[in-house]
């Protein structure tokens, strides 16, 4: 039992090291944000239909439900784009360590849609999160457009993730992304007609690597990278798979490091401000772990 118990621990910071490497391929594909997101909700979107059809889950929902995953589908592909803007904008230490300051938004954002009270230590944490991120711009102003990209990202993700919290009540995960990913599609296609782009032969004209490196990202760093996710959590805690993935920005920015030295090498000062970041979200989550064992233990005892 505890080497099937390893296996699973295995394959969590595997997944963890999936995500962390989501940056290192917006850093490699050489397409612009917008088409990368349109590129990698469409094939993801397929692949998970494909999953749908073959473990024969029902897809039928109500239009109120409906509109409510496009809603969500459109937060996504915001997220998205805006994170691989950041790393075009600046690099993937910057967009790791912006997205990393998600902690903060959540501690305003979740008490108003799950309607609880604001807790004090969530508000001390978003305090310290502001100045590490103060602590990056201050240090990295050159980045000031990939800092930016960066917060609204993590403010996008934030929002989706708190969303599909209440999503996940009542409906299956797996049918919570596809139509999530459509509808993503639908608005980036919607978007790029507006402003006057075509679906031209050169939107679909790529270079070999590009499309070698779009397929990992849209099968193995999103549809697999989700189901993954949701497997593990069978037979590892909620708690541990959360705190595991608060590691994803430290994979990330030390994968880049080794890849792109010249281009990611940062001020000690960002590196302060990451640290910062990264431990505060780490606490959270720590102590949130506490209180909820804590509470738990108390309403057993009564």
């Amino acid at each position: 039992m505890p080497n099937v118990k390893l296996k699973h621990y295995l394959h969590l910071h595997f997944l963890v090291f999936i995500a962390g490497f989501t940056a290192i391929l917006g850093e490699l594909i050489t397409i612009g944000s917008l088409a990368l997101v349109w590129y990698r909700m469409a094939i993801a979107g397929v692949l998970m239909f494909l999953y749908v059809k073959l473990i024969r889950l029902n897809l039928k929902i109500d239009k109120k439900t409906f509109l409510q995953f496009s809603g969500a589908g459109v937060l996504i592909a915001l997220h998205w784009i805006t994170f691989f803007e950041a790393i075009n904008q600046a690099n993937v230490s910057i967009a790791l360590a912006m997205f990393s300051s998600g902690a903060f938004f959540a501690s305003f954002i979740e008490p108003i849609i799950f309607k609880r009270r604001i807790l004090g230590y969530e508000i001390f944490f978003g305090v310290v999160v502001v100045l590490g991120v103060i602590l990056i711009t201050s240090s990295e102003v050159g980045y000031i457009n990939g800092i930016i990209l960066g917060l609204l990202c993590a403010l996008f993700s934030t929002i989706f993730a708190v969303i599909n919290g209440r999503f996940i009540e009542k409906h299956n995960a797996t049918v919570i992304s596809f139509y999530e990913f459509m509808s993503g599609v639908v608005f980036i296609s919607i978007f790029i007609l507006l402003t006057g782009r075509r679906f031209n032969a050169e939107f679909f004209t790529l270079s070999d690597m590009d499309w070698v490196y779009i397929f990992i990202l849209a099968s193995i760093c999103t549809a697999y990278a989700f189901i993954g996710a949701i497997d593990v959590m069978r037979y590892i805690s909620p708690y541990t798979v959360i705190l595991s993935y608060n590691l994803e920005p430290v994979y990330g920015i030390a994968m880049a490091l080794v890849l792109f030295p010249d281009k990611e090498k940062m001020t000690p000062q960002f590196y302060v401000g990451a640290t910062i970041i990264i431990g505060t979200i780490v606490m959270d989550a720590i102590l949130k772990n506490y209180k909820k064992r804590k509470s738990n233990s108390t309403s057993i005892t009564n």
